[in-house]
């Protein structure tokens, strides 16, 4: 069983750095794929950000490339995203997420975080 708890989230004004952080549990936390996804009131749950094992590939959702960036590191176990420059439309609960294996095309994720409130203000 895989436990994920992000931490980082908070309000912040329009164009600001806000960073967010998931602390992973177990051994093999190298071996998953990691990704952020966020949820605002009323909307779908959307992927945000995908990063492979060693962090050598990432993938994101067009909305926020350019301003967010995930990363991970292997010896403690987290996966961050900065999030840059940010809007009010990116306003949301934000979720880190894991699966097994590598392929990063597929938003079905098989671990959850219990998500982390940013609220952006204008």
């Amino acid at each position: 069983q895989v436990q994920l708890v992000e931490s980082g989230g908070g309000l912040v004004q329009a164009g600001g750095p806000l960073r967010l952080s998931c602390a992973a549990s177990g051994r093999t936390f190298s071996s998953y794929v990691m990704g952020w996804f966020r949820q605002a009131p009323g909307k779908e749950r959307e992927f945000v950000a995908a990063i492979n094992w060693n962090g050598g590939y990432t993938r994101y959702l067009d909305a926020v490339k350019g301003r967010f960036t995930i990363s991970r590191d292997n010896t403690k176990n987290t996966v961050s995203l900065q999030l840059n420059s940010l809007k009010p439309e990116d306003t949301a609960v934000y979720f880190c997420a894991a699966k097994p294996g590598m392929n990063m095309m597929t938003n079905k994720y098989d671990y959850w975080g219990q998500g982390t409130q940013v609220t952006v203000s204008s």
